[in-house]
């Protein structure tokens, strides 16, 4: 079943449990896709007809190995063109996502890995995103959510997550990018031993070190 929207289901719902653990359900598959929920069920049938995720009726879809090793394999395409836009070309971390959803269904296997070599086997995306190997290993160490994370907690931005571009140059403008190390106040956060208030939503789509 090979088509870009099957590939863009299978990246989906395996993003959507890479930093929690709530399985995805048709429903939230159509929302983040932006497709009718009536095309995620048809698609979703077709996906499990072949052998690619495990689904009943109403309820959560996961991969099954072969999806997980298919969706990884777009997942490490996707990031690697983001990182290469970023690291050659001089695009912002908000400004990749949309190229990349384009690029990684026409480059081939060859450029893929002549970029990966270029910039030196990258672990992380722009975004803080593990990059996963041609293996399709993942490095990825504990983490929380910022807005679970208690008052006084002090850690390292792991990632961003990359949806919203202008909460992404909201949160640049504010310090908060990755690696940046930020300690949890009773009004917002503390960043470079200043206080920093967050933009709007900002606690839903940032992850610390635990």
């Amino acid at each position: 079943m090979a088509s870009p929207a099957a590939d863009d289901y299978l990246k989906t719902v395996y993003a959507h449990t890479e930093w929690q653990d709530a399985p995805i359900t048709p429903s939230v598959l159509a929302a983040k896709l932006g497709i009718a929920p009536s095309s995620v069920t048809e698609m979703v049938k077709k996906l499990a007809a072949a052998g690619l995720v495990s689904h009943v009726p109403y309820g959560a879809v996961r991969l099954t190995d072969a999806g997980t090793q298919r969706a990884l394999a777009m997942v490490r395409r996707h990031r690697l063109i983001e990182t290469w836009l970023v690291q050659e070309f001089d695009y912002g971390w908000h400004e990749v996502h949309d190229e990349a959803e384009v690029l990684e269904h026409t480059i081939s296997d060859r450029l893929l890995e002549g970029i990966d070599a270029r910039l030196g086997r990258p672990r992380f995306d722009p975004h803080g995103d593990a990059i996963p190997d041609a293996n399709g290993a993942v490095d990825r160490e504990p983490f929380v959510l910022l807005a679970d994370a208690p008052t006084g907690h002090t850690g390292r931005v792991l990632r961003v997550e990359d949806r919203d571009p202008e909460l992404l140059r909201a949160l640049e403008a504010a310090g908060v990018t990755v690696a940046a190390t930020v300690t949890i106040t009773a009004s917002g956060i503390e960043l470079g031993g200043a206080q920093t208030a967050l933009p709007e939503g900002a606690s839903e789509v940032v992850w610390l070190s635990a």
